[in-house]
């Protein structure tokens, strides 16, 4: 797809694993990048190895960068809207600055051509971490916000 976002993002939740791809593919998705710290789910098809695979037969590329996430411990700890901006916040001003460099792949793989999806769980990115590394993305990459798929 010619007009398809260079960026966007897309949660699991609630989704099936074939409605999940489709999504992908209608958006011209051409690479998924798993953002999860810890690439495992108790939802069929989403594990790290059966995603890879299911991307595959789909001609998605799939990379994991883990070192975007966020501990399975601190997202535990969240109990409310205020504990929740806490962890973007601390994610913003620590996890990110550290993970310049994973970022910049994904700035990579974007000027290369390939059109990018963030991954994670959350059906809706402003309650996910993927929100913030988007923009961190965009940003130093000087392109348009990220669509949420």
């Amino acid at each position: 797809q010619e007009n398809a976002a260079p960026l966007s993002t897309i949660g699991y939740e609630g989704r099936s694993l074939e409605g999940y791809l489709n999504l992908l593919l209608r958006s011209g998705v051409t690479l998924l990048c798993d953002v999860r710290r810890n690439p495992f789910s108790r939802k069929w098809g989403f594990s790290k190895n059966t995603l890879a695979m299911a991307c595959e037969a789909v001609r998605i590329r799939y990379e994991n960068l883990p070192e975007l996430g966020i501990a399975a411990e601190k997202r535990h700890a969240v109990e409310s809207e205020e504990d929740r901006d806490a962890l973007f916040a601390d994610y913003e001003q620590h996890t990110l600055p550290e993970a310049e460099a994973a970022i910049e792949r994904i700035r990579e793989w974007i000027r290369g051509g390939e059109r990018v999806a963030l991954t994670c769980f959350e059906r809706d990115a402003r309650d996910c971490h993927r929100s913030r590394l988007a923009k961190a993305v965009s940003r130093g990459g000087k392109m348009k916000k990220a669509a949420d798929l």
